[in-house]
């Protein structure tokens, strides 16, 4: 016999012609069905297992159009390609409030229509429910006295993948996607963002700087702390692992023992629109995993900015490559994004970065060329490809015209277009191989040494300069498949 479901009471569905409002109900639901997750698991954590199944559902925001409105054809968001009905469950809408009435708000303003906010059918994980909430653990399989999925929900891969964003997805009725992401795709990765970053997902600003090389944490910082002094610059605290808070320059941070996957620091302003840097190591696993959970946050536009093999003879240690292309031998997006589909450069992405390199190095115009170079980018998965018979790398790289190679630059562009996030790859070079220059201790010019302190302010003039520009301009149009949800 089954067990009786429980459930809590929910409004019937309504209407709003208001965005903030409509995200007010969103909230409203959200909040009563996590209360009530948390508080039946907690007593079921007391007195053992619940009489019936425990289940609450996420709420669900939902448009009904009826005509192919005639919409600012320039976006490439807030509106959906056809009559129908569109809908995407919601997760923590505290958490991204003015993204859902940004995106709400679009959706009314340009079909002219309301939109309707319910409880879905989607059941919410009671793992994800408890997760904003620090008292409430939730145990190992086998640890309470009863199977904890005999009576709450779990984590279902059937509505935590990328079909959506993948173009795989087929609705089971006649509804589409609204948004990229459903609700527990969102809350698996808010998760996994906490686990490797070591940093609460409300902190990530919308502007995401990757490295591989630790030197640029230590330079981030001290950046922060001069803007953090200085009360004009708009930057309000500074983040480091362990959700450890500075608002002022000359704070102290205290230090962990314990180094996280993936160290991940915010400078802060209060719209969000600061400057979250992550190093995430070597290797192109490393890089889809960070970009596979940040893409959830919905970034405006996130950059690599780490070191690489110069491929030709006229680069210099400390040159930089702006990538305008990329060699996608990193394998681990093959599945998910063939290696046939072109990973185009943003015209934004690539005048912004350039429009740095030439203030902080005070170079522009040809003299440019003295230290930078514009070209393909090459990403391996194996970083001993030197030693290897050298015949075939050597001859893909020269015949894809590549300039340098690394191990995450291409599953980051890639991933970005994968996500429909901006994307852009600066890097520095730290040896030459094909050339006989190592990377070794020593081998280090004072000239070298001067461009890595230069890249990582580059990487921040990049994004101050995107963030200078309206969200409709950085979101190119070229990210955007035939028919895509109308949520950024």
């Amino acid at each position: 016999m089954s067990k009786e479901i429980v459930t809590p009471d929910v409004d019937a569905p309504k209407q709003f012609d208001d965005a903030a409002s409509a995200v007010a109900q969103l909230e409203k639901l959200y909040t009563e069905a996590t209360e009530f997750l948390c508080g039946a698991f907690t007593t079921a954590m007391v007195n053992g297992a619940p009489e019936g199944r425990i289940r609450a559902f996420y709420p669900e925001v939902r448009i009904t159009t009826t005509s192919f409105a005639k919409i600012d054809t320039r976006l490439a968001f807030g509106h959906v390609s056809s009559p129908g009905t569109y809908a995407a469950t919601i997760t923590r809408p505290d958490l991204f409030r003015d993204y859902l009435i940004q995106q709400i708000g679009l959706l009314i303003e340009n079909h002219k229509t309301s939109v309707q906010v319910m409880s879905s059918t989607t059941p919410i994980p009671v793992h994800f429910a408890v997760a904003s909430d620090p008292s409430i653990t939730v145990p190992q399989e086998g640890a309470a006295d009863f199977t904890l999925r005999d009576f709450f929900d779990v984590p279902d891969l059937s509505t935590t993948n990328d079909d959506i964003v993948n173009g795989t997805y087929v609705s089971p009725d006649d509804t589409g996607p609204l948004a990229p992401f459903t609700a527990q795709r969102v809350d698996y990765s808010l998760a996994r963002l906490s686990h490797y970053t070591a940093t609460d997902p409300s902190h990530f600003q919308n502007h995401v700087l990757f490295t591989n090389y630790q030197f640029y944490v230590s330079e981030f910082e001290s950046y922060a702390r001069s803007q953090l002094s200085d009360p004009q610059s708009g930057y309000t605290a500074f983040v480091s692992t362990g959700n450890e808070v500075i608002t002022k320059g000359d704070e102290e941070l205290s230090t962990s023992d314990k180094t996280p996957q993936m160290p991940t620091y915010h400078l802060k302003r209060a719209d969000g629109s600061g400057i979250t840097l992550v190093n995430i190591g070597v290797g192109p696993s490393n890089a889809k995993t960070a970009t596979d959970h940040i893409a959830v946050l919905r970034p405006h536009a996130w950059l690599m900015v780490g070191h690489c093999a110069g491929l030709r003879n006229t680069q210099a240690l400390g040159d930089f490559v702006l990538a305008h292309a990329y060699l996608r031998e990193d394998h681990v997006l093959d599945d998910d994004l063939p290696v046939w589909i072109p990973i185009p450069a943003l015209a934004e992405i690539q005048i912004a970065l350039e429009t740095a390199v030439a203030q902080v190095t005070k170079l522009e115009g040809f003299e440019l060329k003295r230290i930078m170079r514009t070209g393909t980018v090459a990403t391996i998965d194996n970083r001993n490809w030197e030693l290897r018979d050298q015949s075939g790398p050597v001859q893909r790289l020269s015949q894809s015209r590549a300039v340098a190679l690394d191990m995450e630059s291409a599953t980051i562009a890639a991933n970005g277009y994968r996500f429909r996030v901006p994307y852009g790859t600066l890097l520095c070079v730290s040896d030459k191989p094909l050339h006989g220059e190592l990377k070794l201790p020593g081998m280090a010019s004072d000239f070298y040494k001067t461009q890595v302190a230069n890249h990582l302010m580059i990487g921040i003039r990049a994004m101050e300069h995107l963030r200078e520009m309206p969200l409709e301009r950085i979101q190119s149009r070229k990210l955007r498949s035939f028919e895509e949800t109308a949520f950024l």
